[in-house]
C-alpha cells in the first residue's frame, strides 16, 4: 500500500472541496430561502417520482385541489392556460387531485390520462392528497388555517405569494380567467 500517494489524494480532494466551498456558498446565499408553507414533497403524478415543493420558492403559486369527474373538471384548460400565459412573470399552478368529495378515480394512472391526455395539463400534478378535515395533509391543514377557508369542494385555488404567504382563496365556482382571480395573480406577480 503506497501510503504517501494516498494522502495525497485526500490533500487534493479536500483542497478540490474547499475551492468548491465559495461557489457553493454563493449558490445558497442567492437562493430563496424555502419558506414553511412548502415544506414538503409528493409523489409526481405521472411517475410517482418524489418532488419537493422547496423548488417553487420565490414563485407565485396557485395550489388547486382537483378531481377527475367533478362539474368543474373543465377548469384544467383554464389553469393550463393561465399557467402558460404567466409562468415567465413567475405563476406555477400546483395541482392536487384528491377523493375527499367523491370525484376522483382509485388509479392514479387514470387520473393522470384525464390531466395529461384529456387536459393537456403540463403544470405539476400529484398524487391523489387529502385536503379537508382532520386527515388533511398538512399543507391543505395550513392553507386552511392561514385563509381561514378549506375546500367546499373541487377546484379551491389557493394564491400563495413571492414569500410563501397565503394571499386568498377563490371557491370552485371561481373560473381560472375570472376578473378576481387575474387581479390577485396580477397584484402578487407585480409584488417584489
Amino acid at each position: 500500500m503506497n501510503t504517501p500517494l494516498l494522502n495525497r489524494r485526500s490533500a487534493l480532494l479536500c483542497l478540490c472541496a474547499v475551492c468548491a466551498l465559495p461557489a457553493q456558498a454563493q449558490q445558497s446565499a442567492s437562493a430563496t430561502p424555502c419558506p414553511a408553507l412548502l415544506q414538503h414533497s409528493f409523489a409526481r403524478l405521472q411517475d410517482g417520482k418524489q418532488q419537493s415543493l422547496c423548488q417553487f420558492s420565490g414563485r407565485v403559486l396557485l395550489v388547486v385541489n382537483t378531481a377527475s369527474y367533478c362539474g368543474y373538471t373543465g377548469q384544467f384548460e383554464g389553469l393550463e392556460a393561465l399557467n402558460a400565459r404567466y409562468a415567465s412573470k413567475g405563476l406555477v399552478v400546483l395541482g392536487f387531485p384528491s377523493n375527499d368529495f367523491r370525484q376522483e378515480d382509485p388509479d392514479a394512472k387514470r387520473t393522470a390520462e384525464v390531466c395529461f391526455n384529456t387536459y393537456g395539463v403540463k403544470f405539476p400534478m400529484f398524487t391523489e392528497t387529502r385536503v379537508r378535515g382532520r386527515q388533511a395533509h398538512p399543507l391543505f391543514a395550513e392553507l386552511a388555517k392561514r385563509s381561514g377557508a378549506q375546500p367546499s369542494w373541487n377546484f379551491n385555488k389557493y394564491l400563495v405569494g413571492h414569500d410563501g404567504q397565503v394571499l386568498a382563496h377563490f371557491e370552485s365556482l371561481v373560473a381560472p380567467d375570472s376578473r378576481p382571480l387575474l387581479a390577485a395573480l396580477e397584484k402578487a406577480l407585480a409584488q417584489r
